[in-house]
């Protein structure tokens, strides 16, 4: 709660004042020591400092008093990289289904930068995948988990050149992979399905959004990728050689906030959530007009959009609840699965509790 003491001692002073103010009795006299006189003059002088002690247990009473006024609750700051899975929360925005005074959006070119921005507190919380909050969450930054955005179903993707056909045609080869916790996973999964080691390609850390000027340049031979980069691959001549199918469950886009936000701004959060799946019905109600609003941001056009939605599985209110609450959520139990892969392929250290950043809470009170 925060404390207004300036405003306090206004008032402290004030009374202090007003009693300083205060007339002595009439005909007071400070005699000399002795006699009736002596006497009258303790009484009088007894009597102005019980005046003053009941002004300082007024001035202290109203200082508590002041000092317990909420502090109101500030705008929520949430980042975004560029991807397919966050356009509802700007869709929601355009469609004025969320105050903006309530909840700003802040979008960065890359998942790292998003990272890098809530490590150092730009940002109240984000889109992120399960795998990177893991990491967040074992470095003790304390990521809430209020929502899924969305799974994986072949949105994510690992590409290579023309004439290549599977993931063992990069084997020699370098690989644009981000630096975030997401893209180093892909890839070890993808290398871990087709039965190859991490030492069979060389990855090379390019932002998402740099990947494909790299490709056309001869800079990679292959990339780990997603919407909308994806699509420009494949009209550079990229094929694609592993695409997320095959992992299925393993790759979660999770809305994350900060431990702190949970307990100091619920209305936000509310407002938050109602807007995404306000989002999301329209979407449902008119997909056309949706996707032309979405693919805008995205430089596709609205059929494109509308085939790259087809790699997400979007939850609904119902479903979230049952992946994040209950007596055993779901996504605890495919985040153990996640867990321990990350941890063998030493992308994370051990000693994460998977529920300890699961929040239902503001989802459940959103279905009241």
């Amino acid at each position: 709660m925060k404390r207004t003491p300036t405003l306090a001692a206004s008032l402290a002073n004030s009374l202090a004042n007003s009693a300083a103010a205060l007339p002595p009795k009439a005909g007071a006299q400070f005699a000399p020591w002795g006699g009736p006189a002596a006497l009258m003059n303790l009484m009088d002088a007894l009597g102005l400092m019980r005046r003053y002690l009941c002004v300082l247990a007024c001035a202290a009473l109203l200082f508590s008093l002041v000092g317990c006024v909420r502090e109101p609750e500030t705008a929520l700051r949430i980042g975004t990289n560029v991807w397919i899975g966050s356009e509802p929360l700007y869709l929601a925005r355009e469609l004025n289904r969320f105050d903006p005074a309530a909840v700003q959006l802040v979008e960065y070119p890359s998942a790292s930068e998003v990272l890098r921005a809530f490590r150092n507190q730009a940002i109240d919380g984000m889109v992120i995948s399960m795998d990177e909050l893991f990491g967040l969450a074992v470095d003790g930054f304390q990521p809430k988990i209020i929502l899924v955005v969305d799974v994986s179903h072949g949105a994510d993707v690992v590409v290579g050149r023309r004439g290549m056909r599977t993931m063992r045609d990069l084997k020699g080869k370098s690989v644009a992979v981000e630096s975030s916790a997401l893209g180093a996973f892909v890839l070890s999964r993808a290398l871990a399905v087709n039965g190859m080691q991490a030492s069979d390609v060389n990855a090379v850390h390019i932002e998402s959004n740099e990947q494909p000027s790299a490709f056309e340049k001869g800079l990679v031979d292959g990339a780990v990728t997603f919407d909308p980069y994806r699509a420009q691959f494949l009209r550079a001549g990229a094929n694609t050689l592993f695409d997320s199918t095959q992992i299925p469950g393993e790759i979660v886009d999770l809305l994350a906030v900060r431990a702190t936000v949970v307990e100091k701004q619920p209305k936000a959060i509310q407002s938050l959530l109602a807007g995404w799946f306000g989002a999301i019905d329209y979407m449902k109600s008119d997909p056309k007009d949706a996707a032309w609003r979405m693919g805008i941001r995205q430089q596709t056009t609205g059929e494109q959009f509308l085939e790259a939605e087809q790699g997400l599985l979007v939850p609904s209110r119902e479903e979230n609840l049952r992946m994040l609450g209950g007596a055993t959520p779901e996504l605890a139990v495919t985040g153990r699965r996640l867990l321990a892969l990350m941890v063998d392929a030493k992308l994370l250290r051990p000693g994460l509790d998977i529920e300890g950043v699961l929040a239902p809470g503001p989802l459940a009170e959103l279905l009241k």
